[in-house]
């Protein structure tokens, strides 16, 4: 789906997306289904980092929120092999489609289980009793913190979270690109950015693809 970000200069943006390989099987499957009827999934570029980026961390443990249809836990189930995905959705409708999603994904990772959750993000993680080597945060933008504050304690130290769409269109860095009904969201995040940026025991790193994200590392202490 394509989305004006106002992040990265137009031209580098789809220069960057034209050097991504075409999706095959279900990942393309899944994306022609979410552009046609317009549910938001991680973008070309977001996508092609985190499969680079899974090869690298090699986690073993995953927790998302936010599984809309089953995308970006598929990504990351097909690149880690073998291990296990908790992912989290409010949505009855996207759950559903997402469950078709993982019944085709275990024919491809019959060694990577995933284990769904229906409910607000913030009244199920209570209930797990999971470690995890990386958390994805993909859900509703003004929530991010409260997310957070409950998965750092299940994250393990030298895990990290990866926090999606940080930038907002351009509206976290700079009230010129603000829209006035999105001042609360806008407020929240750079509140969210400023917290994993200067926690001692957090090392986050903001990159300016897609429409923002933000790569947050467990050192250990307190949290």
């Amino acid at each position: 789906m394509a989305i004006e970000s106002k992040i990265v200069d137009p031209y580098v943006e789809n220069y960057i997306k034209s050097l991504v390989p075409e999706s095959m099987g279900l990942f393309h499957e899944l994306e022609h289904y979410a552009e046609r009827f317009q549910v938001p999934i991680i973008q070309k570029e977001v996508a092609q980092y985190l499969k680079v980026f899974l090869k690298w961390v090699k986690p073993k443990t995953v927790l998302e929120i936010g599984t809309a249809i089953g995308y970006s836990a598929s990504l990351f189930a097909y690149e880690m092999e073998n291990g296990h995905i908790d992912t989290i959705e409010l949505s009855e409708g996207m759950a559903e489609i997402a469950a078709v999603t993982f019944q085709k994904l275990s024919e491809m990772r019959p060694d990577v289980s995933v284990r769904q959750w229906l409910g607000d993000a913030q009244e199920v993680l209570p209930k797990l009793e999971n470690k995890y080597d990386m958390i994805f945060i993909d859900a509703a933008k003004g929530h991010y913190q409260a997310f957070l504050d409950l998965c750092l304690p299940r994250l393990n130290t030298g895990g990290v979270i990866i926090s999606d769409n940080v930038l907002y269109k351009g509206m976290v860095a700079t009230d010129a690109y603000l829209v006035k009904r999105k001042i609360t969201i806008v407020k929240r995040m750079r509140k969210y950015l400023a917290f994993i940026s200067n926690h001692p025991d957090l090392e986050t790193t903001i990159l300016p693809i897609g429409d923002g994200v933000a790569i947050t590392y467990k050192k250990g202490g307190t949290v």
